[in-house]
């Protein structure tokens, strides 16, 4: 949520910080802004909506400089007006925010005590009439820096330009991640490596607590306490090319299209071909001496997780309990010794998954992260890294984030069973076998695109739909039921199949669609029978299934889509496509906004 770049450059900014909005449109799109610093100016432009809107204001009414912050923004106090708007401005300053600052109104409250006059209705502006005040003061702006970043509560990242320091801007971060990136005689500022792909890839990432000096010559960071560091300077990887559709329409359809590759990419780390057997990276602690796996996510990266529940619990033996991590602190779980906590997310940087985080590691659990940014806060804070190797995801939607998820914790499930003894060597070699067939089978899932396509008109003009499964369907139906609600804006619910009796049933009717997953195998004539009862209330049935099972059960269905046999095992990975393909052909009926669906951000780093 909320993107933010700065540039002290040689030549004109503007159209770079553009660029780097563009690359960051996934964090937020409510309104975005830059601000330049030309002839003793702060030249600021800002629009509500998406960026073009900004685009539009800069060919009115350009904003010259080669120094300068900008922003795209995920409301979270005040409408997505142009007033609220980023860079928030001061005779003195500009500055630009990522996060929240929680105690906002008794700093607000003391500042228009005082005489200051405050122009919106975000959180954001008392951090700029602050370091004003400090600045207006005679302190530098380092020394206003120092005094108010201390009386900020809350997560930020921040960009501040001051007017009469034309040649440098500040940054600072605690619970947002910023990075430094390092070029030929200019430096820059940037929420994630990828906004800063086309202008470096020398980046630095900041320590919680840091703030950074940015000039031409480079950059001097400072830690919590103002003490000089230096942070490590690495290569960042990310490519300037991400962010192309290439041929496709949007891209939530590449990032589907693309999950064959990606989730053998990241196999091809954790699985051994040559023995059939599973390897996990090094780390310094014994997976035989877990007792218990707590497992922490949001939205997708939950259901990622509640399908690894099942098969910890089936290969491993091992008891697990999985958690919303926005509910997790607040029940105070019981953690006790020998415990392994389980993060998925695909950013590294949710803020509740990473306050989740530190809670268990405060409480002596071991802690695993599964991730898709190796350089990520949670990345950088676990004891097992696990990275999923899907690449920038820039669909707001997950969608080869949460296959490749799955792919990690069937593997990470297999290893521990492997050192608990529970699965022997010809078992673990089966399951290495079922992980190296899923790309083929996604593959074969996804040559039934057109399929999808052709019937994504029947369940567009519903209001509800409802999703069942059994076992490790029933998180899929969950996951179909958010993607749905996610980008075609159509009220969708998953339930375990079972459930649907015990109060669910009452909703349905003949205009209320049914999407069954239903794989053959052992749970399939339970899952056919509750699919059934749905019918015999005059229910709309689009059964997914596999020909075996289409053969025996889809005669009578508003619509069938059928997949390829798989295991069971690698079920979830497969079925997900179906999912994923009948929300964005949907969408796409509806005409709705597929890459950025209203009201929702990527990476959520606010509370």
């Amino acid at each position: 949520m909320c993107g933010i770049i700065g540039i002290v450059g040689k030549e004109e900014v503007a159209d770079r910080l553009v660029d780097g909005l563009r690359r960051m449109e996934y964090r937020g799109y409510d309104s975005s802004g830059v601000c330049t610093l030309a002839d003793g100016q702060l030249i600021r432009r800002r629009a509500p909506g998406k960026l073009f809107n900004l685009v539009k204001e800069l060919a009115r009414d350009p904003a010259p400089g080669s120094v300068g912050i900008a922003h795209t923004r995920w409301a979270t106090h005040g409408a997505p007006t142009a007033a609220n708007a980023h860079p928030h401005a001061t005779e003195a300053l500009a500055l630009v925010h990522n996060g929240i600052i929680e105690n906002f109104k008794p700093l607000r409250e003391a500042l228009i005590a005082r005489g200051r006059n405050f122009e919106s209705e975000t959180d954001t502006e008392v951090v700029a009439h602050l370091l004003s005040e400090a600045v207006e003061g005679g302190a530098s702006p380092e020394e206003a820096v120092k005094a108010v970043l201390p009386q900020l509560r809350g997560a930020f990242a921040l960009a501040i330009a001051f007017r009469e320091h034309p040649d440098m801007l500040i940054g600072a971060r605690l619970g947002s991640p910023l990075v430094v990136g390092y070029g030929d005689g200019e430096t820059y500022l940037g929420s994630d490596a990828l906004a800063l792909a086309p202008l470096t890839q020398k980046i630095a990432y900041l320590d919680e607590g840091d703030w950074v000096v940015v000039t031409r010559d480079g950059a001097r960071i400072y830690d919590k306490d103002n003490n000089p560091v230096t942070r490590e300077v690495t290569t960042s990887g990310a490519s300037a090319a991400a962010i192309e559709k290439g041929n496709y329409r949007h891209f939530m359809q590449k990032e589907i299209f693309e999950q064959p590759t990606v989730v053998a990419q990241t196999l091809s780390s954790y699985v051994r071909q040559v023995d059939q057997s599973v390897a996990l990276p090094q780390f310094d602690f014994d997976l035989s001496t877990i007792k218990r796996v707590t497992i922490v996510a949001c939205g997708t990266s939950f259901y990622a997780g509640m399908v690894a529940k099942y098969w910890f619990e089936q290969f491993a033996r091992l008891p697990v309990d999985i958690d919303f991590a926005s509910e997790f602190r607040y029940r105070e779980p019981v953690l006790e010794p020998g415990g392994l906590a389980l993060f998925i997310s695909q950013s590294g940087e949710t803020a509740d998954t990473l306050a989740a985080l530190r809670h268990c590691k405060q409480h002596g659990q071991t802690i695993a992260v599964v991730v898709n940014v190796p350089t990520s806060s949670m990345a950088r804070e676990a004891d097992l890294l696990l990275p999923t190797h899907a690449g920038p995801e820039i669909g707001v939607a997950s969608t080869k984030a949460f296959t490749c998820q799955l792919a990690v914790l069937a593997a990470l499930a297999a290893h521990m069973a492997v050192k608990r003894g529970r699965m022997t060597r010809a078992e673990e070699a089966e399951v290495v076998d079922h992980l190296l067939q899923a790309p083929a089978s996604l593959n074969a899932a996804l040559s039934h695109d057109a399929d999808i396509a052709a019937m994504a008109h029947l369940i567009a003009p519903a209001r509800d739909v409802l999703y069942l499964g059994r076992g490790p369907d029933y998180p899929l139906a969950l996951e179909g039921a958010l993607k749905l609600k996610e980008i075609s804006y159509i009220h969708a619910e998953g339930y375990a199949s079972g459930e649907m009796k015990h109060g669910p049933i009452a909703l349905i009717d003949e205009a209320v669609p049914v999407i069954v997953l239903a794989p053959s195998g052992p749970l399939f004539e339970k899952t056919v029978s509750n699919m059934q009862e749905v019918r015999a209330r005059g229910g709309k049935i689009v059964l997914v299934s596999d020909r075996e099972g289409l053969d025996e059960a889809g005669e009578g269905c508003l619509a069938t889509i059928e997949m390829p046999r798989v295991h069971p095992l690698i079920a979830p990975l497969v079925y997900a496509v179906p999912v994923q393909l009948l929300a964005y052909h949907v969408a796409c009926v509806k005409g709705t906004d597929v890459d950025q669906p209203r009201n929702l951000a990527k990476s959520v780093t606010v509370e």
